[in-house]
């Protein structure tokens, strides 16, 4: 399944909705939860970021999230045409320190790690490819 959207805010539920209709009925409280906020995240800094100097203020770019869910695997995957930025490439911050002695950002995608199996980048004929992978066993 697929889903074009401009990169706004006010299309995050949007967002959230579509991948969950890929979800199987099953699919735990928990789990969904680590999925939107690995979703939330990756959807929200295109929103900001990926267009920021390349378009005037107010105009918004558009993103396209691919959605999959087959032999377990959910897959998602958000392209953008936006500055090319590898999310990944930053180490993470070091959760060990308090909250004041951190630098600020990193986290979102930290937390996007932590809750996904996979999470990968690339960029490609002028695209931002990130790609999620969560595996969701089926109830027998």
């Amino acid at each position: 399944m697929e889903l074009n959207i401009t990169a706004d805010d006010k299309n995050l539920e949007k967002v959230l909705d579509f991948i969950h209709q890929q979800l199987p009925p099953h699919c735990e409280t928990d789990l969904m939860y680590k999925i939107d906020v690995a979703a939330e995240e990756i959807f929200v800094n295109i929103a900001h970021y990926a267009y920021k100097d390349k378009l005037p203020d107010g105009e918004f770019g558009q993103a396209q999230i691919l959605c999959t869910f087959e032999n377990d695997i959910l897959t998602i995957i958000f392209r953008d045409t936006g500055i090319q930025f590898d999310p990944l490439a930053r180490p993470d911050p070091d959760i060990t320190l308090s909250a004041e002695d951190r630098s600020i950002g990193g986290l979102g995608i930290f937390l996007t790690k932590k809750y996904m199996d996979s999470v990968e980048y690339k960029y490609e004929n002028g695209e931002n490819i990130l790609t999620m992978k969560k595996t969701i066993f089926r109830n027998h």
